[in-house]
């Protein structure tokens, strides 16, 4: 196994214009992290880039026990702009491979087969994660691949697992960037891509609901790039704002990596936006928000989407995330458990916060819960190699576990699981620096309420 293979030199995602990818020269490139590989029978061999792994030897091989292997791709955004999404995943596959529904193998139909997990880094960027998708089909022999965080990253992987009839699970994305971004047109429906997230309504039934709380003037900055996730939130966020009473005023369709957003900044000034609404790669909303400040725009309440939604994200901006409000699909508050050992929630943050020292975050949740969804999809099926059964399976489930309940039936669309979000705040911490804190429960009442709303800046 490799981690080597030269870029591709263009996208081939095959998302409309609309919807376009993130550009290679728009999405800035971290370090190379070195794929590894992790089996459920223990780390073995070194495969590159200095962290330790299996190389799978195929779907449908012999383990050293003689039992057949199940071989689950993941892919996930260790280096680059994204990384920040990526903290808690090494975490996760420790936690996934001890638990005894992994560890002890997966029975499907009357057999039972271990279970191999090869990890890839997409750099954060839309050509490498295209790469990787296709070299776990092509080397590994992968029976399903999971993928997480941002259309940059899940939308090349989904495509290509769609060309090549592989079953696919994408999750941390909106579900109008994934489906529409991969040029889907309504009523149509893919046959091996599934995922669970949320979408545009979720972040309006989460947002508007704090907005109504602070708001006076009820006019709404919109700071969108030009890029999946922007142009979406640009098509479908505005009309939920004016069907609420909001108008709107956008900063324009700027491209990712701007490093001066003056005349942005004057055009929310002078609209006098006390909402502030986005949707960029982290590095741009901390170059935005210091230079509103500098500037002088100080909105009642910045409602953030895809940035401060983890620790790093916020100690990188210190006092200026305080009190910045934005979405969380998961927390330790969330009143679910594990549906492979019974763990809930808070367990899992506890576990993360002991063995890394550092604090927990939401990504830890969606990690988690795309092995669940595998394991559930496997074991429901007679034989986990065939790839038309497992993505029937995973089409059509139904089930609880640390996520909450999550219905591919439901929609939607035909293969989305939708997640109830919830308002959350920044405030000052005890453990640690930060605390998110909900404070808004307006889409989903079964999460209790941590603190109080307040305004990002009185």
């Amino acid at each position: 196994m490799t981690d080597d293979v030269p870029l591709s030199p263009a996208d081939d995602s095959g998302a409309p214009p609309l919807f376009s990818d993130v550009s290679r020269r728009n999405v800035l490139r971290g370090a190379a992290g070195g794929a590894f590989a992790l089996g459920a029978a223990g780390v073995l061999s070194a495969c590159g880039g200095g962290l330790k792994g299996t190389s799978s030897p195929g779907a449908g091989s012999s383990a050293g026990n003689g039992r057949k292997k199940i071989t689950i791709g993941f892919i996930t955004p260790l280096t680059g702009p994204v990384a920040s999404f990526a903290v808690s995943d090494q975490f996760v596959i420790d936690t996934i491979r001890k638990t005894q529904k992994f560890s002890g193998g997966i029975t499907s139909g009357a057999k039972t087969y271990d279970v191999e997990i090869v990890v890839k880094d997409s750099q954060s960027d839309p050509n490498r994660a295209t790469q990787v998708a296709r070299e776990l089909i092509s080397q590994n022999n992968v029976d399903m691949i999971l993928v997480t965080s941002t259309p940059e990253v899940t939308n090349p992987v989904a495509t290509v697992c769609e060309a090549q009839a592989v079953p696919c699970v994408s999750t941390i994305v909106p579900w109008e960037a994934w489906y529409f971004g991969r040029g889907a047109k309504p009523g149509s429906e893919f046959q091996y891509t599934t995922m669970f997230f949320f979408g545009i309504g979720e972040f309006g039934e989460c947002f508007i609901p704090m907005w109504n709380r602070i708001s006076n003037d009820k006019t709404v900055a919109l700071m969108y790039p030009n890029d999946v996730d922007g142009n979406a939130f640009r098509k479908a966020f505005p009309p939920l704002m004016q069907k609420a009473g909001y108008k709107t005023v956008d900063g324009g369709a700027y491209t990712d990596g701007t490093t001066d957003y003056s005349a942005m900044i004057a055009t929310f000034k002078s609209a006098g936006a006390d909402i502030y609404s986005n949707a960029p790669i982290p590095p741009d909303f901390n170059t935005f928000w210091k230079q509103a400040f500098q500037q002088g725009y100080r909105p009642k309440l910045a409602t953030v989407a895809k940035v401060l939604l983890f620790p790093s994200d916020v100690e990188a901006l210190g006092p200026l995330a305080e009190n910045v409000a934005t979405d969380a699909w998961w927390t330790p508050h969330h009143p679910f458990s594990s549906s492979l050992d019974g763990t809930t929630s808070k367990g899992i943050a506890d576990a993360f916060q002991k063995a890394t020292g550092k604090q927990w975050l939401q990504s830890i949740g969606t990690s988690y819960a795309l092995f669940e969804v595998a394991h559930n999809a496997f074991s429901s099926v007679d034989d986990p190699h065939d790839r038309k059964a497992v993505a029937a399976a995973l089409r059509g489930m139904k089930y609880t576990g640390i996520c909450g309940q999550l219905d591919f039936t439901a929609g939607p669309v035909p293969g989305v699981a939708i997640i109830k979000p919830v308002g959350v705040q920044w405030k000052k911490g005890k453990d640690f620096p930060y605390s998110l804190e909900v404070v808004d429960n307006s889409a989903n009442k079964a999460v209790p309420l941590t603190a109080d709303l307040k305004p990002t800046r009185a």
